[in-house]
């Protein structure tokens, strides 16, 4: 069998493609797997680090209003379909999967014009542009969450498969995690991360909180960002009791770990984050990116907070004292903690990858 698949520009598009040709790999190790991305996109370094093979096509993001930008990314896209088209009659394969991003616009469209099986995976509760668009095209649509269902049309095509999850965060147990980090018993762990980037406005609302309260009866753990590590030092380094009751780095090479240790997560609501956040099995805060693509990550966060499986407060409400409330609200209650845990671990979806797997046999035998 021969499989292309396609996505790129976040990670988040990224990681679950990889993570879906690593199933048909295991299933059936004579599969060729063909990536196409393009040549600025992360996948351009992520895919070949993971080992497969990728192809690049040109193609550009539209803006919501006319502009001198949308008239080249209308070239661009001519370019894509064209180059698309060329690569598929080239490689010929039996199937293509797209798991979003703008590049799998041209290819899934172009797939299904020359009557290739297709199939795509969106990862978010709002399904993006692209994802959107195709679902009109496309043989199978994979969700994520329950709740994409009602923005798209093409019900009869819908599975819903939960979001494909790296293996490292179901093997690792919360003991060896709980090792790793030296957690102190009987004090809530809170990990704080802002992406791998870092945010600049977790960051300083952190701050503010061990700032105006400097003991309390919770350690944390700041992720925050190479970037903005000094700085941060710099400004809570003059407390020296804070440093001593809370962890502060840059970055976070081991995330399943840091994850399974903590007993809450304060963090961004990106598709990934929340899968390892429910896999885990882990009460959390968050805190959706303002400027993300339609506003997609406060829907994210929303379906978990309907649930009661996490909190959420908007940027524009982050300061170190809604934190600080919020953290006391979760981890003061009786059982507060360990039931908004529950809820967490109620959303998971472990056997993504054996659900799309099981779909892509399905639409192969048909």
């Amino acid at each position: 069998m021969k499989v292309v698949i396609s996505g790129g520009g976040t990670g988040g598009h990224i990681y679950p493609a990889i993570a879906i040709a690593n199933k048909i790999k295991e299933e059936k190790p004579d599969t060729e797997i063909l990536f196409i991305g393009t040549e600025k996109g992360l996948e351009s370094d992520i895919v070949p680090k993971s080992g497969y093979p990728i192809k690049h096509i040109p193609v550009s993001y539209l803006k919501r209003k006319i502009s001198l930008h949308n008239v080249k990314s209308a070239g661009l896209l001519v370019k894509g379909l064209m180059e698309a088209r060329r690569i598929l009659k080239e490689f010929q394969p039996d199937l293509v999967i797209g798991t979003g991003g703008f590049v799998c616009g041209p290819v899934l469209f172009m797939a299904a014009q020359l009557k290739i099986k297709t199939m795509i995976h969106e990862s978010n509760v709002f399904p993006g542009l692209t994802n959107r668009i195709l679902a009109r095209y496309v043989d199978c649509i994979a969700l994520s969450f329950e709740e994409a269902k009602k923005y798209l049309k093409n019900h009869n095509k819908v599975i819903i498969t939960g979001n494909p999850i790296r293996e490292d965060f179901l093997r690792i147990t919360e003991e060896e995690a709980a090792l790793k980090y030296n957690k102190k018993p009987g004090l809530p762990l809170i990990l704080v991360v802002g992406g791998s980037g870092g945010s600049v406005k977790l960051n300083n609302a952190v701050i503010d909180l061990l700032t105006r309260h400097p003991k309390n009866n919770f350690e944390i753990l700041l992720a925050t960002g190479k970037n903005h590590y000094s700085k941060v030092m710099e400004l809570l380094g003059k407390e020296k009791t804070i440093l001593n009751n809370n962890r502060v780095v840059p970055y976070i090479n081991d995330m399943p770990y840091a994850l399974k240790a903590c007993d809450l997560i304060i963090c961004s609501a990106g598709a990934m984050t929340i899968t390892e956040i429910t896999a885990a099995g882990k009460a959390s805060i968050l805190i959706p990116k303002a400027h993300t693509a339609e506003n997609h990550q406060e829907y994210n966060a929303k379906a978990l907070a309907d649930k009661k499986a996490a909190k959420m407060i908007k940027e524009k409400d982050l300061s170190g004292e809604t934190l600080y409330q919020n953290i006391q609200e979760i981890i003061g209650q009786s059982n507060g903690l360990k039931e908004m845990q529950k809820a967490s671990k109620g959303e998971a979806k472990l056997k993504a990858s054996e659900k799309i797997y099981e779909a892509i046999n399905k639409l192969m035998n048909n």
